[in-house]
Parts: C-alpha cells; structure tokens; sequence
C-alpha cells in the first residue's frame, strides 16, 4: 500500500489511522519520507509534522517524535480530525496536553467512522491561546494524569470555569488517577482491593534496602514482595517485582532514577496457576469489556500473552467479552458501581483482575488507555460486536450530555 499525504495544514491522517497502519504491517517508511520532505521544504506545514510526530513515535524515535510535535505546536494549537459525515451530527471539542501518543485520551479510535466531529486545542503551558475557538457543541478533557500534564491540566480547569458549552471529564476528577490518590479514593468501595502507592526517594529507598529502615515507615500497609517503577514510567519501563530487601538495592543498582513509586505485590493467580488481566472502560457509569490477557507471569501486556497463538486463550475472552454483561460484571457489579461512582469521570479506564478471594483488584485506572479496534477480524471475530458496542456507547453519551445542555438552554430561555 502506498500512502500519498494530502492534507489540509491543519488536519493530520490522525494517530489512529497512521497506528492501524502499522499495527497491520504497512511499511510507513515512504510516507515517512515524504513528511520528511514537507519538513524541509514546507516547515510552516503543521499537520505534516504532527504525522511526522506520530511515525517517529511509531518507529520507537521517541525524542524525535516530540521533537516534531513541538514545531507544530508552535505553528497552530488546533487540529481537526477527518469526519466521515459531511454534515456531523455533533461537533466535539478536546483539551489536550502535548506529549507521546498515549498522553491523552484516544478519541480518534473511539470515534472513528463515526458521525462525530472531532477538533483538538493543545493547552500549551506558556503558550498563547488563540483568539478564536472553533464552535463545538461539548468539550472533554483529554490530558491524562500526569506530573507533565500539571500544568496544562491546571490551565484547563481555569479555562472551563466559564466554558459556554458542557464540558466532560474535568481536571479534578482527573486528579484523582494518580497512583498515590487512587488507593484512597477507591478504599471504601466494598468488594475491591488495591494497595496502597507512595512515592520514595532513592535515598529513602536505599534506607530500606540495606536494613536500616523498616518498608512500613514509607509504606503503612507495606511487605515483601514489593512492585517498583520508576516516577512517571510507562508501559512497564522499569517495572520490577522486589521480593526482599536485598532485591532493593539490587534494583537501584540497574536504575539511575531519584523517585519511585513502590506498592504491595499481590499474587493474583488463578487455581490453574495461570493470571488473567482485564481491561474495562467505564462510559457515563456503564462498565464495558475490551480485552482480557492470560499468561503465565505476573507483568501482562496483552502484546505479550501470545492470545492469538492460542485457542483456548481467544475462546476465554470471547466468553469473557461476550458474555460480560451477565458473568464478570455481575460478579462485580458492587465494586465496579462503587468504582464509577467514586471516580466520577464521563469516560475512563481500568485494568484490573480478579483476587484469589474472589474481590476485583484493581491496578490502575486512566483515561489514555488505548481502546481500539485494530485487531484482525479473522482471528479475533468477538471483538468486533463489542467494540463497535463501546464506541456506540461512547457517541450516545456524547450526544445525550449535548442535547441535555441544549435542553437546559431552551428551558431557561422559555
């Protein structure tokens, strides 16, 4: 497939076709170098180098990526997505914060082919607003909890104080996403666990690994084995199990960090000596099935549990995803109605399993986690009625928090 890049300056082919290329094999290298071309001879081309941003993220390059995202960001601020609907049925504005292709929601994924109109403002911090706002009839916030997004996540929240449109997520609730809140947050939800994170300096944590300080001194409800990861780390970079405290200093030996965030390991194994990690999304309240792994080592990714090599394995999350509604989400309706609940966020994500007691233990909970339709058909046909489902149910609450506000507005007119 040769890709010919033909766009408007300010509407990118988007992080999900470009990644829906790539996750289907596509060599993106001709379009790379085409994009290197317009970077060369036409610099002041924004949507060019927000594409060019993506690949190079795509292609591991990283640095090189937000290199890129950076010059375009400093051209223009807002960005459409292509529509398929000539005429949409509802016009969605996004605040989001500059970083990786995993810094903010993946509303391109959810609302591709759609009838939804998607327009993203980057909040900048240090940057100038622009003067004119595209006209939107809902906003949502899409900067994920982070160190980095504090900033633009704070500039958001003074932002949408006066917004003259519904805005969904806001930047408290937000806030509470973090690994350090969560825990709180969600302590007094009956039916689910999840322990307790601090965050340590390597001083203190080199403290407890030679002895001289006791694990519960940083941590209350801390014992060995220990999960480590460094402040800020994703997608496991970093990521360890620490069994003792010999294992400590070990770990700080490999890492060059000055902060981690430290946790209780909890053995969530299944009687068949297997672990089974899920991924939900919760819609307005209403939990959803995305996908399940099953492997045999604690650190799942679902890249990494071979599920497409395996028949039993695809035959357990297909009943896992079709039979959701009725099997694990009873199960663990009250945990996961508290769990929405105490959250309070429009759209958000967990990943999660299910404890040797029965109870949901809950891992983390974000709204950037990818949701996405870009597996095969032939090989996963379950996945397609489900997800197409979550995306509907996605569009439908979208749509209702608009015509509620328009409502509200024709009421106070009348």
């Amino acid at each position: 497939m040769n890709i010919t890049w033909q766009q408007p300056s300010d509407t990118p082919l988007g992080v999900a076709k470009l990644s829906k290329l790539a996750f289907e094999g596509v060599d993106l290298g001709p379009l790379h170098s085409q994009l290197l071309d317009k970077y060369i001879f036409e610099p002041e081309n924004a949507a060019a180098l927000m594409d060019l941003s993506t690949i190079e993220q795509l292609f591991g390059n990283v640095p090189d990526g937000l290199a890129r995202q950076s010059e375009a960001l400093r051209l223009r601020t807002i960005f459409h997505a292509p529509c398929v609907a000539p005429t949409p049925s509802l016009r969605l504005l996004a605040f989001a914060a500059p970083g990786d292709i995993g810094n903010n929601t993946p509303l391109e994924f959810l609302l591709e082919e759609s009838d939804i109109s998607l327009t993203t403002l980057y909040v900048v911090p240090g940057a100038t607003l622009p003067d004119e706002i595209p006209e939107h009839d809902l906003a949502i916030v899409t900067a994920c909890e982070s160190d980095e997004n504090r900033a633009s996540l704070d500039i958001i929240a003074g932002l949408i104080k006066r917004w003259p449109k519904p805005v969904l997520n806001h930047p408290d609730q937000i806030a509470k996403l973090s690994r350090e809140n969560l825990h709180r947050v969600v302590k007094p939800v009956s039916g689910l666990i999840m322990p307790m994170t601090v965050r340590i300096d390597r001083t203190s944590f080199a403290a407890i690994g030679s002895g001289k300080v006791p694990l519960k001194t940083h941590l209350a409800d801390g014992a060995f084995p220990l999960i480590a990861r460094p402040i800020g780390s994703h997608a496991g970079h970093g990521l360890k199990k620490l069994d003792d405290e010999a294992a400590v200093a070990a770990y700080l030996e490999e890492r060059p960090e000055r902060g981690f965030s430290i946790s209780r390991f909890i053995d969530y194994r299944s009687p068949d000596g297997l672990f089974r990690k899920y991924r939900i999304v919760f819609i307005a309240g209403q939990p959803f099935a995305c996908h399940m792994a099953i492997a045999d080592q604690w650190m799942i990714y679902y890249l990494n549990a071979g599920m497409g090599e395996s028949g039993a394995k695809k035959a357990e999350e297909e009943r896992f995803m079709t039979g959701f509604d009725t099997e694990f989400a009873h199960r663990h309706r009250k945990a996961l109605a508290g769990l929405a609940e105490k959250i309070g966020l429009d759209y958000f994500g967990i990943d999660c399993a299910q404890s040797s007691d029965g109870k949901l233990l809950l891992f983390e909970a974000d709204i950037a986690m990818i949701v996405h339709l870009m597996d095969s058909p032939s090989i996963y046909p379950y996945k397609v009625p489900q997800m197409r489902k979550l995306f509907a149910a996605f569009g439908a609450m979208l749509k209702d928090q608009a015509a509620h506000q328009f409502a509200e507005t024709m009421g106070s007119v009348a």
